[in-house]
Parts: structure tokens; C-alpha cells; sequence
């Protein structure tokens, strides 16, 4: 049992440093890296070279990815595409379904956009279509939370995915895939939940009285322009991992290979940046300088590539250590399969608040203890990436800033938010787990 000990140590340094202390994870996660070197009689040189290797591999597999995933994000929020998404599914779903609108509605937006800046662009149609179809503003609100949540941490190009999709080797194709099922069964439990608890708890929602810029209807794209950005990229990566799977019916040859290429993360993003940038109505070119959109996105990035990057170095940290070679006994005979990396997520996030921080570092720390639960195949390894996702929104309590946005917008007391958005926050989580253990049954009838 003393093998837990150092990894237990650390996962509590990281979690007091960014928690409590208020460390950036950046600088937690380094120090707690060298500090785990040390505490298991690594030499200083292996340490040094295990933080580099683990950086730079993180760093080099999905950098240009987030840059190129947070440009789309930014234009879409700066050119009014939300409102564009909001409008059509109001217009194709309708007032009566309020709660699955709103839903619907944050689930789209927070796959290219942040769940915070999309339920504070999303937050006045909210307030102002939640008035006009006369219900609480409570249900409304957690329907939009959650499907922002939900895409927010499970479904790729999100910075989150992405990073666990590189650590733990996982295919992205079929994690698109995977995190698409988990986290749409997953959100429509929590849209059940948001309407029971609406008919409960009455929050009237106070509309503001001047629509901004963004909402006039000259100001706002096209859903065409809207969406493509958002479809593209993914459809081209998940056709791409069809046709590589072992026993597809494409020779190889330029076909093949022309998916292939165009299916990379890197380029299917790319062509989703070229996208988003027809998406405003009219062309400005200063947009794409350093103190325009691009520039803004750019700076964006480098905090969420510094976290990622720390965190793929404090798994190679612990790779390198061997210290799972002496834990993997005592797991062998426990059915924990995708639980244990749920749970390490979840514990990450309880105790200090940011998704993205759990993601990394739970799938740092279930890496090299992939083998020992028997989760080494390609549909296991995108299953495990999309479980440490669910595990990732549970919970969002008063130590998350999403927490506190979600409650300041929606009117919302403490003691509300509690009963609210963290509970349905860990519905969401373990509706998730539910469903992907539903599709490894599935699978393994098959496989």
C-alpha cells in the first residue's frame, strides 16, 4: 500500500497549490513533478529529461490543435454566431420546449467556444425567451449549463479532450464519436432533471432592456457560415478514423490517403480556421492582426497549452518513475475499469474547480495503469478518454468560476446553485459513465 503514497502526495500537493494557495496550475504541476521525481529516488537527470520529453511531446501532438481550435472559437463569439445557432434551434424546436432548446443550444456553442463565454453571450436570449415562455429561470439556466458542460468536457476539439486524447494515445475519431453519445445521453437526463426542478424552485428572470450590437439582426452571420467551422473539422476527422479502421473496404491509395490528410486534426482544423473566418458578414482584415480576433484567440491559448504541456510532463514524470509497476498489483484483482480514471477526474475537479486542469492530470495519472484494467485497444483508450471528461464535470461547486458565473447570471442564491447546477453537474457525470459503459458492452459483442 506504501506505493499509493507518493502518488497520493502528489495528486494532494497539486490540488492544495491551485486550491487553496491559489498557485497557477502551470507552476503546481511542474513542482509537483520534480517533487515526485525526487520522492521516488529518480536520479536528477532522469527527472529533467522525463519534464522535456513530456512537455515537448505534449506540446508538439496538440498545440497547433488548441491554437486552431480556440481561433474558431473566438471568431464565432466575436462575429454573433451563438445568437445565429440560438435563433434556429428557438425557431425549430419552439417556446414549448424551452428546457431541450437551451440545452441543445449550449451543447453546440461550447463545442468551438468556452462554457463560460458561452452562457454569458447565451445568458440574455435565455432570460429573455425564458420570460416570454413564462417558466423559472432556475430549469432554463441549468439546461444551458449543462450543455455547455457537456460538450465543454467531452467532446473534442475542446482544449480538455483534446489533451487526454494526446496523453493517453487514444484515437480522436472515435473519441468525437464516443463523447458525442456520452455526453448528449448524459445532457438529456440533466435536461429531465432542469425541468423537475424549475417547476420547484421560481426564479423570475430580469431581461435587460437594450439588445446589445451582437444581437441586431444586420450584425449577425449566416447559420451556413455559423456552422460549417463547427461540422467540417469534426466530420472530417471521424471519416478519417472510419475508413483507417482495420477491415474498412478503401485500398490504399489517393483516395485513402487524401482523407487521411485532410482528416488530420491538425489540417480538418485548419480548414474549419479558414472557415471561421468568411463567418462575419463583411471581411476585415485586421482581424487577423496581433491586437485583432486572431491575436486575441492566440493569447488565449497559452495558458490552456502551458497546463496541458505541465501536465503531459508530470505523466511522463510518473511513467518514467516505474511506480505503477508496483501499484498494478494492487489494482489486478479490483473491477474498476473506466471508474478509477472517472474517479481521478472527479476528485481533481471537487477539490479545485477547473475541468481542464482534471482532464490532464487524471489522464496523466491513468496512463500507465491503462494496462492493468485491461483498457489497451482503441475503442478502450477512447472510452477511457471520454470517462475522465465525465469525471471532469463532477463537481462544479463554489471553487469553479463556472459556478459562479452560471448562479450571478441566472439570479440565483448559493443554497440554489448547490441544489441546482452542482447536482446536476454530477447527474451529467454519471449519466455519462452509464452510457459509456453501455457502449463497451455493445462493443465487446462485436469485438
Amino acid at each position: 500500500m506504501w506505493a499509493f503514497l507518493p502518488l497520493f502526495l502528489a495528486i494532494v500537493g497539486i490540488i492544495v497549490l491551485t486550491s487553496r494557495w491559489k498557485w497557477h496550475p502551470f507552476l503546481a504541476l511542474i513542482v509537483v513533478s520534480i517533487g515526485f521525481g525526487w520522492a521516488v529516488g529518480m536520479p536528477s537527470a532522469a527527472i529533467l529529461k522525463a519534464l522535456q520529453e513530456g512537455f515537448g511531446g505534449t506540446l508538439g501532438a496538440i498545440g497547433i490543435i488548441i491554437v486552431a481550435g480556440l481561433i474558431i472559437g473566438t471568431f464565432l463569439e466575436q462575429s454573433g454566431g451563438a445568437q445565429v445557432i440560438a435563433q434556429f434551434f428557438i425557431r425549430k424546436l419552439g417556446g414549448k420546449r424551452i428546457h431541450w432548446v437551451m440545452g441543445c443550444i449550449g451543447y453546440l456553442v461550447s463545442i468551438p467556444v468556452f462554457a463560460d463565454s458561452g452562457f454569458v453571450i447565451l445568458s440574455p436570449l435565455n432570460k429573455a425567451l425564458t420570460k416570454k415562455v413564462g417558466v423559472s429561470l432556475a430549469g432554463t439556466a441549468i439546461a444551458l449549463s449543462m450543455g455547455l458542460t457537456g460538450a465543454h468536457t467531452m467532446v473534442p476539439p475542446t482544449p480538455g479532450p483534446i489533451a487526454a486524447t494526446a496523453i493517453i494515445g487514444a484515437d480522436l475519431g472515435l473519441v468525437i464519436v464516443f463523447g458525442l453519445l456520452a455526453s448528449s445521453i448524459g445532457l438529456s437526463v440533466c435536461i429531465l432533471f432542469a425541468k423537475f426542478m424549475g417547476s420547484r424552485i421560481w426564479i423570475a428572470p430580469k431581461v435587460d432592456a437594450h439588445p446589445t450590437a451582437e444581437t441586431t439582426p444586420e450584425y449577425l452571420p449566416t447559420l451556413g457560415r455559423t456552422l460549417l467551422p463547427i461540422l467540417v473539422p469534426i466530420g472530417l476527422i471521424v471519416c478519417n478514423s472510419v475508413v483507417s479502421y482495420p477491415g474498412f473496404p478503401i485500398q490504399e491509395g489517393t483516395l485513402k490517403n487524401s482523407i487521411a490528410f485532410v482528416g488530420h486534426p491538425i489540417i480538418a482544423l485548419f480548414i474549419g480556421v479558414f472557415l471561421a473566418l468568411f463567418v462575419p458578414k463583411k471581411w476585415d482584415g485586421q482581424r487577423l492582426t496581433q491586437e485583432g480576433w486572431l491575436g486575441m484567440a492566440v493569447k488565449g491559448a497559452a495558458t490552456i497549452l502551458l497546463i496541458t504541456a505541465a501536465g503531459g510532463a508530470f505523466g511522463k514524470v510518473i511513467q518514467s518513475s516505474g511506480i505503477h509497476h508496483n501499484i498494478e498489483p494492487l489494482l489486478k484483482d479490483l473491477p474498476l475499469g473506466l471508474i478509477l480514471p472517472f474517479l481521478l477526474a472527479a476528485l481533481i475537479k471537487t477539490a479545485q474547480g477547473s475541468s481542464t486542469v482534471a482532464i490532464v492530470t487524471a489522464a496523466s495519472l491513468a496512463l500507465p495503469m491503462l494496462e492493468v484494467l485491461g483498457l489497451t485497444a482503441a475503442f478502450d483508450k477512447a472510452l477511457v478518454v471520454v470517462a475522465i471528461g465525465a469525471g471532469s464535470a463532477v463537481v462544479s461547486h463554489a471553487n469553479d468560476s463556472f459556478f459562479w458565473v452560471v448562479t450571478q447570471f441566472s439570479q440565483m442564491s448559493i443554497p440554489q446553485g448547490y441544489r441546482l447546477h452542482t447536482l446536476a453537474s454530477l447527474i451529467l457525470g454519471i449519466s455519462a459513465l452509464t452510457t459509456l459503459y453501455c457502449i463497451k458492452g455493445v462493443l465487446s459483442l462485436f469485438f
